[in-house]
C-alpha cells in the first residue's frame, strides 16, 4: 500500500486543477507489486465519500468479476486516471416545492483534467509495478494508449507496448521508453447500463484470468 503521495506532485495537480469543476481526492488502494492494477476513469459521489475507489454499484459489479478470477479487493491495486470527482452544475426544479435548486452530478473527466493528474499516475504506477494494466473504459485506455484507441476494438486483448506518460514539462504526453502488459477491458458501470454487454464482459475477465496465470510462469 501506498502510504502517501509526493507532496511536490499534488500541489502541482492542485494548482492545476483550481478552476475546474472537481471535489474530494480518492486515493489508490492494493498492494505494491500486485499482479493485477485497475485504472478508473475517476472517483463517483460515492468513492467521493467513503475515500474507496470503485466502491459504488459498478464497483460491486467489479469486485463480482474480480472474484470469478480468483482476485479479491485486497489482492489488486485499484485506482483512476483522475483522483478527484469531477462534476457538473445543474439547475433543476424541486419536484415539491418547485424551487430552482442546484445539483452536481458526476460526469467524465476533461482530457486537460486527465493530463494534470498525469505526473502522479506515472509516478503511482513506477511505485506499485503491477504485472498487468487493466484499464477500465475508454477514458482510463486513451491515457494509456493514446485518443485513438478505443475500448469496443480493444477489450479483452493482451497488449504487450508502450503507454503514454507526462512529458518533461507535464504538458503533454510522450512513450514511455519501456512496454507494458495491457489488457482493456468494458468499465463495469456498462454491465448497468447495457446488460446485453455482459456475456462479453465475463467472457473477457476469463480471459483476463487465463492470461495473467500464464504470465506469470
Amino acid at each position: 500500500m501506498i502510504a502517501e503521495y509526493p507532496p511536490q506532485l499534488l500541489a502541482e495537480v492542485k494548482a492545476k486543477t483550481a478552476d475546474r469543476q472537481l471535489t474530494g481526492f480518492t486515493p489508490g488502494q492494493g498492494p505494491i507489486n500486485p499482479d493485477l492494477m485497475l485504472v478508473g476513469e475517476a472517483p463517483g459521489r460515492h468513492e467521493e465519500k467513503v475515500n474507496i475507489p470503485f466502491s459504488s454499484a459498478s464497483g460491486q459489479e467489479l469486485m463480482g468479476f474480480i472474484k470469478s478470477i480468483g482476485y479479491s479487493r485486497s489482492t489488486v491495486y485499484i485506482t483512476s486516471v483522475v483522483r478527484q470527482r469531477p462534476y457538473s452544475i445543474k439547475k433543476v426544479k424541486d419536484k415539491k416545492t418547485g424551487e430552482l435548486i442546484e445539483k452536481h452530478p458526476n460526469r467524465t473527466p476533461t482530457k486537460k483534467e486527465v493530463l494534470a493528474f498525469a505526473p502522479l499516475f506515472d509516478w503511482e504506477l513506477a511505485t506499485v509495478k503491477p504485472r498487468l494494466i487493466v484499464p477500465l473504459g475508454n477514458t482510463a485506455l486513451q491515457r494509456l494508449l493514446g485518443r485513438n484507441a478505443n475500448i469496443g476494438e480493444l477489450h479483452g486483448q493482451l497488449l504487450h507496448q508502450k503507454i503514454q506518460q507526462a512529458n518533461a514539462n507535464h504538458d503533454g504526453y510522450q512513450m514511455s521508453s519501456t512496454k507494458y502488459w495491457i489488457m482493456p477491458m468494458y468499465h463495469p458501470a456498462a454491465v448497468l447500463y447495457a446488460r446485453r454487454l455482459e456475456p462479453t464482459i465475463k467472457d473477457d475477465w476469463q480471459k483476463l484470468g487465463r492470461e495473467i496465470k500464464t504470465l506469470k510462469k
